[in-house]
């Protein structure tokens, strides 16, 4: 009986260590594919944040470049608005010269229509003077 139950736990033994090691072998396969895994997601990670890196660069590159540009602008933008604000100055100048010299030749004229006059009214005090002449001994 005892001999029975001796052979009886061995075999219980031998299944229950051959499940042991099967056990401990699929333990090992699942590490092994763990550690695979792991190793792949660390490419993975290695990859997506050289991307990322390559990104932010080309990015601020972009940026960079966009600032440029835009203070070129601001630059122009303002040498335009002196420009304008240097023309309307210039064109109030103008304009004022432009009246003086209207109100000039309004003067002038008026002065012309005033002597035509007056010349017409000597012409007439001469032929006057004249007829008045003649009849005079």
């Amino acid at each position: 009986l005892i001999s029975s139950a001796t052979k009886s736990l061995r075999m219980e033994t031998e299944i229950l260590e051959k499940k042991l090691q099967d056990a401990q072998m699929k333990l090992a396969e699942k590490d092994g594919d763990k550690e695979k895994e792991i190793q792949g997601l660390k490419r993975l990670i290695s990859e997506l944040e050289f991307q990322l890196t390559m990104e932010k660069s080309s990015n601020e590159s972009f940026l960079d470049k966009l600032r440029k540009e835009m203070k070129h602008k601001s630059d122009e933008l303002e040498k335009l608005t002196q420009e304008k604000t240097q023309l309307i100055h210039s064109l109030s100048q103008v304009q004022e010269e432009n009246s003086a010299l209207q109100d000039t030749v309004r003067r002038e004229c008026e002065e012309r229509f005033e002597l035509t006059a007056a010349l017409g009214r000597a012409r007439e005090q001469v032929l006057e003077l004249r007829r008045l002449s003649g009849t005079l001994p």
